[in-house]
Order: C-alpha cells, then sequence, then structure tokens
C-alpha cells in the first residue's frame, strides 16, 4: 500500500499561514520526481510523509499505520537536503548507526550496512571515514542511511543539490535500480531537467498545492510539439505552472 497524505494542513507556527492546506496526495509506485520551486512546500510535505512532522488537520497512513506510529517510521526513510559526515565514523559506521536509530539490535545493523553500501555501490569505501568522502559519495551514504532498515518507501529531499553533471548521472541510475515494485522513490528537485524524462511519475508542487500529478508521458505531453526533446521536461513544467496560476 502507499503512503496517502489526506486532507493535510500544516503550518510552522500558529499565526503562520499554511504552508499546505488540506492537500490530499498518494505517492504513487516506482520512481517519482516531486518539481517545485524554491518554497513550494516540497520538503514540507516529505516530512509529513516520513513522519518527522505532524499534520495540524489531517492524516497521513501507510497501510492502515499511522504516521506517528514506531512501525511506520521503520517502513518509511526519508533523507533530509543535508547529509552530514559524522566525526571519526567509517561509512560503515554511519549506516549501521542509522539503522541502531531505526530499532535493529546492533550485530543486524552492521550486517545490513554493508548490504546497503554495496546497493549504492559504496562497498569499496565502507571503511574510509565519512568526512573523506566526495559530496556525492556523502550522498550515497545518506541513500545508504535510508535504506539500511529495508523501508518501503523512499523519500529523498533535494538529494542532486551541488552534484556535478557526472554525479547527478551517477546518482539518476542508482535511483532508477532502486525504484521497483517494492520499493517506492519520491524525490524532491527544483530543477525541471533533473531526472524529470526518466522517472516513473512527476508530480507538480506550486505554493502548497498540487498543479499536476501522473505519469512522465502526461506530464511531457503538456509541452509544445515543436519543443526538442531536451526541452519538454521544462515547457511543460511551464505549461503546467501558467495553467494553474491562471485557473487560480
Amino acid at each position: 500500500m502507499p503512503i496517502q497524505l489526506d486532507a493535510c494542513t500544516f503550518a510552522y507556527g500558529r499565526r503562520k499561514p499554511p504552508v499546505l492546506d488540506r492537500l490530499s496526495y498518494t505517492v504513487p509506485e516506482g520512481f517519482t520526481v516531486l518539481l517545485g520551486p524554491n518554497g513550494a512546500g516540497k520538503s514540507t510535505l516529505l516530512k509529513l510523509a516520513a513522519g518527522v512532522a505532524l499534520p495540524s488537520t489531517g492524516r497521513v497512513r501507510l497501510d492502515g499505520l499511522g504516521s506517528h506510529s514506531r512501525e511506520y517510521r521503520q517502513r518509511v526513510a526519508w533523507m533530509p537536503q543535508a547529509i552530514t559526515a559524522m566525526t571519526g565514523l567509517t561509512a560503515r559506521e554511519q549506516v549501521a548507526y542509522t539503522g541502531w536509530l531505526k530499532g535493529m539490535n546492533r550485530s543486524d545493523a552492521w550486517t545490513a550496512a554493508d548490504k546497503a553500501l554495496t546497493r549504492v555501490e559504496l562497498a569499496d569505501r565502507a571503511d574510509m571515514k565519512t568526512k573523506h568522502l566526495s559530496g556525492g559519495q556523502l550522498r550515497r551514504v545518506g541513500v545508504a542511511s535510508a535504506l539500511v532498515h529495508d523501508a518501503t518507501v523512499l523519500l529523498l529531499d533535494e538529494p542532486t543539490a551541488g552534484m556535478d553533471p557526472t554525479q547527478r548521472r551517477i546518482f539518476r541510475d542508482l535511483i532508477l535500480t532502486l525504484a521497483t515494485a517494492e520499493v517506492r522513490v519520491l524525490m524532491s528537485t527544483h530543477d525541471v531537467g533533473d531526472l524529470a524524462e526518466e522517472a516513473h511519475h512527476v508530480t507538480v508542487l506550486t505554493d502548497g498545492r498540487i498543479n499536476f500529478t501522473g505519469s512522465t508521458g502526461d506530464f511531457l505531453d503538456h509541452a509544445p510539439a515543436e519543443i526538442p526533446e531536451g526541452r519538454r521536461a521544462e515547457a511543460a513544467y511551464t505549461t503546467v505552472s501558467v495553467s494553474r496560476t491562471m485557473s487560480g
């Protein structure tokens, strides 16, 4: 079953306007890109989906579990924008520590950390101190940490920020291999060209409201016919955003 947000409202403070207002959303199967400008509410949506924040109204559920429950958080993994290298720890130790925080015993977390690092193609860096890893490698440690406890939903908040084109390509291929029928991946980005054409689904969020959600093919169909392939995602995003602004 997918994560479902049902009429969720959230604001950062009682006197602040809501970032999300009665928003309903179901995380699709496979790999979904969550597009939107900075300040659109993408990080807030992911925090609600991860159970890191709770809505003031509405509810978030997964297979009958509420997002406040420990069982829910064990099945959902969240990778925030900033991945911090833990001083003195190796990549394997950092990933294992995350597993322990998720309720795994020490032995299981250590074994699972090795498997998670292999999944993100960092097995050869398992014993390297995280402070010596490159930015792209540290991001992959973040993904391994999210995968260590066998989560069925992976939530990634702007994971390619600061990566060069080569690093982005490596990360893109990694996410596509992880997104399966068993693991749903929802990745936020403000970069329209960031994986949009290779994702299974696209959701566009603007000013806390969903402009579009559907298959990548349906999203790209919003681009004018004369637009070349390399710019279709950008053109589709512009069309969707403008149509929402005019209708709103």
